[in-house]
């Protein structure tokens, strides 16, 4: 897309912008709060184990699995039509979660949550793409689209901590309240139609194809979760389950007119090299945060309201990043844009490698996640600008599945690194549980039961082990961030500066 024959977006847009960023702030803060109201709620309610796996993880199941679908549905009915019945779906949702009042309740209303979330990211993304048509505005856009993401993962610890100390657990589920009130109303007034049956993206959903994405996406999620705490055959055949019926909706998509995912936007350069360099990306930044957050309240022994604060550097360095990305981009080729910051990024991690003391170690993850936030706002921006006008939403759909595929894949394939490392390196006293080897957590809870001096050998051997596998994580980073770096520059050294002519947009 160019400058020369797109039109300039104005006041209404941006302020549609705004509106459209507050669903993606929410949907992170709404993720981040759970595990800070989970010890509240599992006293009230008195959940079953299996009930507070359910509870934690239902939402990114459902979310996950419903995006395709959505994102092609947002293409067929209109997506600023479909933005709204998620927006209600997802306010009334939030209410029953808040009010929920036994465990079987609150995991009914987190799969509505889940599946109503799914209605407003790709419908918002593509409506992103659709309002601002000029390059540069849409990168700049998208970069902000971005950066509300990033903002609620900083923001969730520290509003649900401080909502936490003052009101009941039900309370940090109500800020979905007013959000998706608030969008409702204006939806209409400062939001265009989209898709639909104006002409763009008709015919009717595919129930087999639904199927058959939903028994591909939720088997493969959660044996990439299981594979992350606890590496068994049940992990195994779930994702070996999702494999097939992925590679089972691909052969019907080819076979289809009017596919639920449109496999030929995989011909265009832009979008599978931007896609493939996402995913990875977010593994990276899933995998790391993940220890990170683990190191703050186990090792620091932080509270989470304080280990909230400890993380925020990181997210906030997100945002900075993906504001100041397509900015860059206007003068430099996104290839450098993304290909340095990725290097810059690989720095970052290997100084957490090395680092001992907290504030380094902070410091190291603030530029590693500093490097790697072109990658959300540019490649989100290349994967929307470079899908045709009517496929709009099934690509946005296909770039949030891509980051949270690449999310819960790093926290699986990191978490089994760390683990690994850590049994191997575990050298406790004379006397110690055998389970202490484990995994820290299982090292805290057999010291708890030891005497004092004993205990406290347990936890420095403990200590020690988790450390080499954090190490062992940050290297992998690094690895991974200086290939990818590598691969941004190859697979997008054709794109020219955002706003130029063939600039690949």
């Amino acid at each position: 897309m160019t400058t020369t024959t797109a039109t300039k977006a104005g006041p209404r847009a941006w302020l549609g912008l705004s509106v459209l960023a507050l669903p993606m702030l929410l949907a992170s803060v709404d993720n981040s709060v759970l595990y800070l109201a989970l010890p509240h709620l599992t006293a009230d309610l008195e959940p079953s184990p299996t009930q507070v796996l359910w509870i934690m993880d239902v939402y990114g199941f459902m979310m996950a699995g419903f995006l395709i679908t959505m994102g092609t549905l947002g293409d067929r009915i209109g997506r600023r039509r479909l933005l709204t019945i998620g927006a209600a779906a997802f306010g009334a949702a939030s209410v029953l979660t808040a009010y929920a009042v036994s465990a079987e309740m609150l995991i009914a209303a987190r799969i509505l949550l889940g599946i109503s979330a799914s209605a407003l990211a790709p419908s918002a993304l593509a409506l992103v793409g659709t309002m601002f048509t000029d390059a540069r505005q849409r990168a700049l856009a998208i970069g902000v689209f971005t950066a509300c993401f990033m903002g609620g993962a900083a923001l969730g610890p520290v509003v649900g901590g401080v909502m936490l100390e003052n009101f009941w657990w039900g309370s940090v589920f109500l800020l979905g309240l007013p959000v998706a009130l608030l969008l409702v109303l204006t939806a209409r007034p400062l939001l265009p139609e989209s898709g639909g049956e104006g002409g763009e993206g008709g015919g009717r959903l595919d129930p087999a194809s639904v199927g058959l994405s939903l028994l591909a996406v939720i088997p493969l999620v959660y044996g990439l979760k299981e594979l992350a705490d606890e590496p068994d055959a049940r992990a195994a055949l779930a994702i070996a389950a999702g494999l097939a019926f992925g590679y089972a909706f691909a052969r019907r998509q080819l076979r289809l007119a009017e596919p639920l995912l449109d496999l030929r936007l995989f011909r265009n350069r832009s979008f599978s090299a931007a896609l493939v360099v996402l995913l990875f990306t977010m593994l990276v930044q899933g995998g790391s945060y993940f220890f990170f957050s683990q190191h703050l309240q186990l090792i620091e022994g932080f509270s989470p309201l304080k280990a909230g604060f400890w993380m925020a550097p990181p997210a906030l360095a997100l945002v900075a990043g993906s504001l100041l990305a397509p900015v860059m981009a206007r003068t430099v080729r996104p290839a450098v844009v993304v290909g340095a910051g990725l290097a810059f990024s690989a720095a970052g991690f290997l100084s957490v490698a090395v680092s001992d003391d907290l504030v380094p170690l902070v410091i190291g993850f603030t530029v590693g996640f500093l490097g790697a936030a072109p990658v959300g706002a540019l490649g989100l921006n290349l994967i929307v600008g470079s899908a045709p006008r009517e496929k709009a939403g099934s690509a946005s759909a296909t770039a949030e599945s891509s980051g949270e595929m690449g999310i819960s894949l790093g926290i699986a394939v990191f978490g089994s690194l760390g683990a690994a490392v850590y049994t191997a390196g575990f050298d406790g006293p004379a006397g110690a549980p055998e389970r202490a080897g484990e995994s820290l957590a299982d090292a805290e809870a057999a010291a708890a039961e030891l005497p004092g001096r004993l205990r406290g050998e347990l936890l420095d051997a403990a200590h020690a082990a988790f450390g080499s596998g954090m190490t062992a994580v940050a290297v992998a980073a690094a690895l991974v961030c200086a290939g990818l770096a590598v691969l941004a520059a190859v697979l997008l050294r054709h794109l020219r500066p955002i706003g130029t002519e063939d600039d690949g947009g």
